[in-house]
């Protein structure tokens, strides 16, 4: 797999339906910080997003969608003057999946959202800016629109196999939202996701996510890039934000950190096939960079999986 479905293979997104929101008059509507990625569309009307710590709000026309990625309270709005009630007001009354503000009639948006099943979704969200805004005119929106509203009418028609489409037609919508992004020309991020737009570096990128468990070293992977060694170490540094080998050492003990929490595969197998010669060695890097032992860690997160699952999933 290329590094974008690594990672995202690695977090285990899910995805749950939002209620509609119908809107009509003067209306705001305050929301509490969502739990992991909010995505929306609108599919009539405009309004505004205000989000916390943003300083400008954003206006939404018909088609756009938007994607939230850290937890902070926003706002939608008719007008950012207008007072604002708690969107527990309708939604703990929403009919058939829609709430309804002022009788509805002139907005309507649609939305889902993402969490992590697989942890450390910092690797993904750090690097992303709290607002990714799709606008109607780009090639993506339509797809992205449809692709939602194929995922609500799945999960709320009850068909067979509705909830596997569903959770399909979001992580399309999810990897179209970041494949825009990075192509834009107003993400000039520092991180791996960037870096991928970058031919040379996003080769040796790639060659890393293939086989972690080769031997690489500096001229190896200048190689895959076709860079001398010394220019290859400052540009990947300068677009990935980490040295390459440091990046290496940090994803080999990701994917260990998922193995030890989610199989009974020993540490001194695990250790073998990332490339370590002794399971000392690779205890002492999976410290280094995970901040507890292999053993503590694949402890604490079956720990957690077992208190999610006694609690189940919330929508």
């Amino acid at each position: 797999m290329d590094p974008l479905s690594n990672v995202l293979a690695l977090l285990k997104p899910r995805s749950y339906v939002s209620a509609g929101l119908a809107a009509g008059g003067d209306w705001a509507i305050d929301f509490p910080p969502p739990d992991g990625i909010k995505f929306n569309a609108v599919i009539s009307g405009s309004c505004w997003l205000t989000v916390d710590g943003v300083a400008e709000a954003i206006r939404l026309e018909e088609g756009d969608c938007f994607l939230l990625t850290s937890s902070r309270a926003f706002r939608l709005a008719s007008d950012p003057s207008v007072e604002a009630i708690p969107s527990d007001v309708i939604y703990s009354i929403a009919r058939d999946g829609i709430a309804t503000c002022n009788g509805g009639g002139e907005f309507f948006l649609i939305g889902s959202r993402f969490s992590f099943s697989g942890g450390n979704s910092d690797i993904l969200l750090a690097i992303l800016p709290p607002i990714v805004h799709v606008k109607r005119d780009s090639d993506h929106a339509a797809v992205l629109r449809w692709s939602l509203d194929r995922m609500t009418r799945e999960l709320r028609d009850g068909q067979p196999g509705g909830f596997l489409m569903a959770e399909h037609f979001a992580h399309v919508m999810l990897m179209q939202v970041l494949r825009l992004h990075i192509a834009s020309p107003d993400a000039r991020g520092i991180g791996w996701l960037f870096a991928l737009t970058d031919r040379r570096i996003g080769a040796a990128l790639g060659a890393m996510h293939a086989d972690p468990a080769r031997k690489w070293t500096l001229q190896s992977l200048a190689e895959r890039a076709s860079m001398s060694r010394s220019t290859f170490a400052l540009h990947f540094k300068a677009k990935v934000g980490l040295a390459p080998m440091d990046y290496l050492t940090r994803w080999r003990m990701l994917v260990a950190g998922d193995r030890l929490a989610n199989s009974t595969e020993a540490i001194a197998s695990v250790a073998l096939s990332l490339g370590y010669d002794s399971e000392s060695a690779f205890s002492t890097a999976f410290k280094r960079v995970m901040g507890c032992s292999p053993r503590q860690y694949g402890d604490a997160q079956q720990a957690d999986d077992k208190m999610r699952n006694n609690i189940g999933a919330q929508p």
